[in-house]
């Protein structure tokens, strides 16, 4: 006995064409967050000379003149990115620095680092890079310089309170701030030991000073990880 296959009333007729899905249209809005995303990650991959126009526009499955359209070229979208990736940390590093006691604010700020580039490692490794860009509006080397500035008025009050020169106090938040973002980059690939270790190691250095360092650094604050 045979088998009788089933059909589905549904199904397209043998003399007829299968219908193709009809592709949802992005709007302007939506386009241009699509080509920063595939831009950031090509950017973080490949760098910003080994990424070309015609990959984002391929990779955005839409013609070239779509991105010249929205970003006026790979240098446009380029500069938006790394402005965004800026603001984006800052922000991060800025709203983490709510304790009271100094050492725990310098926790605070190593963790917001870390996290950052945790979290967001196309966008650490993309600023971390020499911008080629003469008029991009930012560095890596700004954007330290402005989360030092955030830094500068928490160790002024603790200087005045130790009687140390306030004066000071912009040399040491550049100090502070470099070695949390060089030991960063160091951490971006090699991802050991783990974050709160880290944070924990940055802040003994930075509060004992190597003639005082303890010899298994804790955290005091409430973050543990």
């Amino acid at each position: 006995m045979i088998d009788a296959v089933a059909t589905d009333s549904s199904s397209t007729p043998s003399n007829e064409k299968p219908r193709r899905a009809r592709r949802t249209r992005m709007t302007g809005a939506e386009r241009r967050q699509q080509l920063l995303e595939v831009g950031r990650t090509l950017f973080a991959t490949k760098g910003f000379e080994g990424t070309s126009v015609e990959e984002i526009a391929a990779k955005a499955g839409v013609s070239k003149p779509v991105v010249y359209e929205h970003f006026g070229g790979k240098e446009g979208l380029y500069a938006v990115v790394v402005d965004r990736e800026m603001g984006r940390l800052l922000d991060m590093v800025t709203s983490s620095l709510t304790a009271g006691h100094p050492r725990e604010l310098c926790e605070q700020a190593a963790f917001a680092l870390l996290d950052y580039i945790e979290e967001y490692t196309d966008g650490f490794r993309i600023l971390v890079r020499d911008s080629p860009i003469p008029q991009s509006t930012g560095t890596f080397a700004s954007l330290i310089s402005d989360i030092a500035t955030q830094v500068e008025d928490i160790l002024g009050r603790e200087f005045k309170s130790r009687g140390f020169d306030p004066k000071l106090a912009p040399l040491y938040a550049q100090a502070l701030v470099g070695m949390v973002a060089l030991t960063g980059q160091w951490w971006l690939d090699v991802r050991r030991p783990k974050k709160s270790e880290v944070a924990a190691h940055l802040v003994n250095l930075a509060w004992h000073g190597l003639d005082g360092l303890e010899a298994k650094p804790h955290l005091i604050g409430r973050r543990k990880s």
